[in-house]
């Protein structure tokens, strides 16, 4: 089992990422922005929360336009895992393998807090862990969480089971307080909460080891 943590300038979440994989058994390899490819035998592409340059022009606008995101969408393409959090979850839409957009909190303040989390859908490698309806609590700390769509992909999203995780309270101006989505293929995942931060008892939580742990499980079944 092999997990790549892509590293922006600006990122400060990827070690906290890359200790989460370790924890559940993956293998895991750095991957500077300027790469033009992934390692061999790459199950899983995680892209970490932080600041990747600067929130310049729009957060994670600079860091999809880095050589290395043309080798993580043919990675996507041919049917790889990939995960978004926080600023990587706004890498993700920039890039269009999810859709929306993240705008500013709508109280245009930084949250920085443990929230309480719906699991929406327990029908994804990440999330079978968890029963549908669950709740769990996971770190957020962002500035522009603020997840809008139009009303086809809201459509879309909830139709197709796609929303993974949802606020139990609104707390930046979410559309339906949804936190996290999935690709159409479900594996690919964004969110804006923190699994990582969640996922050893020494941090005080531990809701989001189940996450990397069914990842594992998928990784060696596949």
């Amino acid at each position: 089992m092999k997990a790549a943590v892509l590293v922006f300038p600006g990122s400060n979440c990827d070690r906290d990422l890359a200790v989460a994989f370790r924890q559940a058994g993956f293998q895991v390899e750095m991957v500077w922005h300027k790469e033009t490819s992934l390692p061999n035998g790459i199950d899983i592409v995680g892209v970490p929360g932080g600041f990747s340059f600067g929130d310049y022009l729009r957060c994670g606008a600079i860091a999809a336009r880095s050589p290395i995101v043309s080798a993580l969408k043919s990675h996507v393409e041919k049917g790889g895992y990939a995960i978004g959090i926080c600023n990587g979850f706004q890498v993700l839409l920039e890039t269009g393998l999810l859709p929306g957009a993240l705008m500013r909190n709508a109280g245009l303040k930084f949250i920085c807090r443990t929230v309480d989390l719906e699991v929406v859908t327990a029908k994804s490698d990440f999330t079978r862990g968890y029963n549908a309806g669950t709740t769990v609590a996971y770190p957020v700390a962002h500035h522009d969480g603020n997840y809008q769509a139009t009303d086809d992909i809201r459509k879309a999203l909830k139709g197709e089971d796609r929303i993974a995780f949802r606020y139990t309270e609104g707390i930046n101006g979410s559309v339906d307080n949804i936190a996290g989505i999935l690709s159409e293929n479900r594996r690919v995942l964004g969110l804006m909460p923190h699994p990582e931060r969640a996922a050893e008892l020494t941090l005080g939580l531990t809701d989001g080891e189940a996450m990397f742990r069914t990842l594992a499980g998928a990784a060696v079944d596949a």
